[in-house]
């Protein structure tokens, strides 16, 4: 599947209890070839960033940190598999573990937004 993130920004759809991004968290996303990153805040995460790989079928493979409210930083990987929905907006749907305190996992989907 190809996509270009560049100047893409995301929102949370949904996320598991375990997990810090919410529907306050904004994601503004860059890409170069298949070399993804993004910056990201909002919520409970104060500043956060993220760089991925994209992987010949499309997905992203990355790894994630954050400064979270509690001045806590968390750190995490994650695997996103691309969707790109009827209006050619991407949703991201991701299998995420934390690399740092409880090393849970959990689930998480992103949509693009067209007003930033």
């Amino acid at each position: 599947m190809k996509y270009n993130l560049e100047g893409k920004v995301f929102i949370s759809l949904s996320n598991t209890d375990n997990g810090e991004v919410g529907e306050d968290t904004r994601f503004y996303y860059h890409q170069d070839a298949d070399i993804v990153w993004a910056d990201y805040e909002g919520g409970s995460v104060l500043k956060g960033h993220l760089i991925a790989k994209v992987l010949d079928d499309g997905l992203l493979e990355m790894n994630y940190h954050h400064i979270n409210k509690e001045g806590k930083l968390m750190i995490g990987k994650c695997l996103s598999t691309p969707e790109i929905l009827t209006d050619g907006r991407l949703k991201f749907k991701e299998e995420w573990q934390w690399l740092s305190g409880d090393n849970s996992i959990g689930y998480s989907e992103i949509i693009e937004i067209n007003d930033v």
